[in-house]
């Protein structure tokens, strides 16, 4: 995708994990309500975050989920929500694609499209995002 490439951070400040099924099944389902803080081109702070997350054997699983953003973009204020699909490895580390919902974006942000990505690492206490958009 063409468009503006842009970095930054995110911390998550709370994750609340809830199983769906017993935790001696495996394949075991969980869903975890998360809230994270982004800096850097998205300044926002307090998203809403849900993923439903499938723990496979070996340390292994997936995960998708949907986060609402509610802050500035580059300097442009508005409220977007992303897609998330991503993967975990046995040794932590996680990966994940996100895309901005069609049709989300709100006030300077309505006609926002874009994708990212990032890869976080087990401990980590900054996980750092890019992000390439368009407006309009």
């Amino acid at each position: 995708m063409p468009g503006t490439r842009t970095t930054g951070h995110f911390t998550a400040a709370d994750w609340k994990e809830h199983p769906v099924t017993p935790a001696d099944d495996s394949p075991r389902v969980a869903r975890a309500s998360v809230t994270n803080t982004f800096t850097g081109s998205i300044e926002a702070a307090g998203t809403v975050c849900e993923y439903v997350i499938t723990y496979l054997p070996g340390g292994t699983g997936t995960f998708t989920g949907t986060e609402l953003l509610t802050g500035r973009l580059d300097g442009r204020d508005g409220t977007f929500a992303v897609e998330e699909r991503g993967r975990f490895d046995p040794d932590g580390t996680v990966h994940c694609a996100f895309e901005v919902i069609a049709g989300s974006g709100t006030g300077e942000l309505a006609a926002l499209r874009g994708t990212g990505e990032f890869t976080a690492r087990h401990g980590e206490a900054e996980v750092a995002y890019a992000f390439t958009y368009e407006l309009g």
